[in-house]
């Protein structure tokens, strides 16, 4: 079962980014050619059921599966960053997370009106870094389809703050 196997090489990295966190690293799935295959199947199969015109990634992980999340499901891949990353016009949102504060940015032109948008990202917590992606992609009169994401931490919660923008939520593991 593919949980199984993601719960198997993901690895705990105490006090990271800052103590009292627990911070999964996916980087070890990444060795292994065959696991990252089984994710991108196992995600475009969740998502049979939706129309999906775009892949949105979130900065930086987002991008790894997101990428061919994005080729497999033969649409285009548009990447959400950290403030000050892309070198074209913008629309900005910040938010709060569990250690701190950022801004997200796309780029103005990235998505069209009414297209419908999967939001990628390796890992849902609180849910604050996905619902200000969710507000960036409203900003451009786009619509949240879904979301998906490799691992969710359920205890925190964040798939409940998802609801506004969409029912449809999808992880593969789940903590």
């Amino acid at each position: 079962m593919i949980e199984t196997k993601i719960k198997q090489t993901v690895r705990d990295v105490n006090d990271f980014p800052k103590a009292g966190i627990v911070f999964k690293d996916i980087t070890p799935i990444l060795k292994d050619a065959g696991l990252c295959r089984e994710i991108i199947e196992a995600l475009a199969a969740q998502l049979s059921e939706l129309k999906i015109d775009v892949v949105a990634g979130i900065e930086s992980r987002g991008f790894l599966f997101g990428m061919s999340l994005a080729h497999l499901l033969n649409v285009p891949f548009v990447p959400i960053r950290k403030a000050g990353k892309l070198p074209y016009k913008t629309i900005q949102q910040s938010y709060d997370l569990e250690y701190g504060s950022a801004t997200l940015e796309v780029h103005e032109d990235a998505i069209l009106p009414g297209q419908r948008v999967l939001i990628h990202d390796d890992l849902l917590a609180t849910g604050g870094t996905v619902v200000a992606a969710s507000r960036l992609i409203e900003q451009l009169g786009a619509v949240v389809e879904g979301y998906s994401f490799i691992i969710a931490l359920a205890f925190l919660n964040g798939n409940e703050r998802l609801k506004v923008f969409s029912p449809n939520n999808f992880a593969l593991a789940s903590y």
